[in-house]
């Protein structure tokens, strides 16, 4: 294996995902907190069922890394359609606090 390869393994369970149809996104001047929602339609709680915390720099690879993706999906599946959603009121404090 050459220096710039990784080797990533990855378990059955983790395999599985976790699905979400929500993301609430916060920062601080150090990181970026992202929680991976599902929320049940006509539910009055929605859970996190995953939390991923990345520096600055991580975030905005993963940012171009995910247009890319988006592009590539788009070119060979057609325009993404964007559902208009009502506000959705959550309450995790303060924005900007991570």
């Amino acid at each position: 294996m050459s220096q710039n390869q990784i080797n990533i393994e990855l378990d059955e369970k983790t395999a599985e995902g976790i699905y979400s149809n929500l993301a609430v996104i916060n920062h601080s001047s150090s990181e970026f907190v992202v929680d991976f929602i599902t929320l049940m339609p006509g539910a009055p709680k929605a859970k996190v069922r995953s939390r991923i915390v990345l520096t600055p720099e991580h975030a905005k690879r993963f940012l171009k890394a995910l247009g890319e993706n988006i592009h590539k999906f788009e070119s060979t599946h057609g325009s993404i359609k964007e559902d208009v959603q009502p506000h959705i009121p959550l309450n995790f404090g303060p924005p900007g606090q991570a």
